[in-house]
């Protein structure tokens, strides 16, 4: 069953694609008018379509192209800060011909061709020498003795509860039990000389001393205890500071009929001050391998 289309006066009906309007009494009616939109083909809609989206992507691309402003700036790698510039004031002269040159200040870079004896003299951590600076009594030297071929020494074989241990780089090495709390512990050693030796086997000494602080805390310094001549050598005793911390230390330099001479060294932490006491035994105790 089919049902005309409804026609009110002066309104229009639209229903599907057709469109009509009341006509005035007396008026002819023409045929309907179609709506163009089902004339245009379909192709075209395609075309139309496609082309809407290469400009939304072109857009889209334009947007992720753009930079836009970062939230925070990226941490760059760690750089050391730059050298202090050079000076711009003139280069300095160079000294005369036999002139003294001035001594390094503590703590400044040595420039080549400085003894080492001006660098001991320069470094903060090791104060002067002075006459202030007195000899220690020292016991019986140990019958129980360790030989150090290489070194050409002898020396004491420390009572427990000191224990040989791995030398390696020394030659020998006698070391205390660990304690809880702490990676330090007293260290024995012995080695042939590993710095140059000097014509004083004073200054000798010195230097070993300063050489020593290698093997102490960061920021150690040292202040003398004892200062003394032994046969054929030289030895000191000193404390070692470093924080709120502190250590007694020994060096014994000796000549043992060796291409170098022979070092003992040892140092003994305060967290365990009881062996402080065989500081003595060990320089009173070294002596040239018979």
């Amino acid at each position: 069953m089919s049902y005309a289309p409804v026609v009110l006066d002066g309104v229009d009906e639209i229903k599907g694609s057709e469109v009509r309007t009341a006509a005035k009494p007396g008026t002819p009616t023409s045929p309907p008018k179609r709506s163009r939109i089902g004339d245009i083909r379909m192709r075209a809609v395609y075309r139309g379509l496609a082309a809407v989206a290469i400009v939304v992507a072109a857009a889209a691309a334009l947007v992720v192209v753009l930079p836009s402003e970062p939230d925070e700036v990226a941490a760059g790698p760690v750089t050391a800060p730059p050298a202090a510039p050079p000076s711009s004031g003139p280069a300095p002269t160079p000294a005369p011909a036999g002139a003294r040159r001035a001594a390094p200040t503590p703590g400044a870079t040595l420039a080549p061709g400085y003894t080492a004896m001006e660098a001991l003299y320069a470094d903060p951590r090791v104060p002067r020498l002075t006459g202030s600076v007195k000899r220690m009594a020292l016991p019986s030297p140990s019958r129980r003795i360790v030989k150090d071929k290489r070194s050409g020494l002898a020396v004491p074989r420390l009572p427990k509860p000191w224990k040989a241990y791995g030398a390696a780089p020394f030659t020998t090495k006698q070391v205390l039990p660990r304690t809880r709390g702490t990676s330090l512990r007293g260290t024995f050693v012995t080695c042939p000389l590993p710095i140059l030796g000097q014509d004083s086997a004073r200054d000798t000494a010195l230097l070993a001393a300063r050489w020593t602080l290698n093997h102490h805390p960061k920021g150690a310094k040292i202040s003398w205890i004892a200062s003394q001549p032994v046969k054929r050598g030289w030895m000191l005793v000193y404390r070692v500071s470093y924080g709120k911390h502190t250590s007694r230390a020994a060096v014994v330099i000796m000549d043992g009929g060796m291409s170098k001479p022979g070092l003992a060294f040892v140092t003994v932490p305060d967290s365990q001050r009881k062996q402080w006491r065989d500081i003595g035994r060990v320089v009173s105790g070294v002596r040239v391998l018979g």
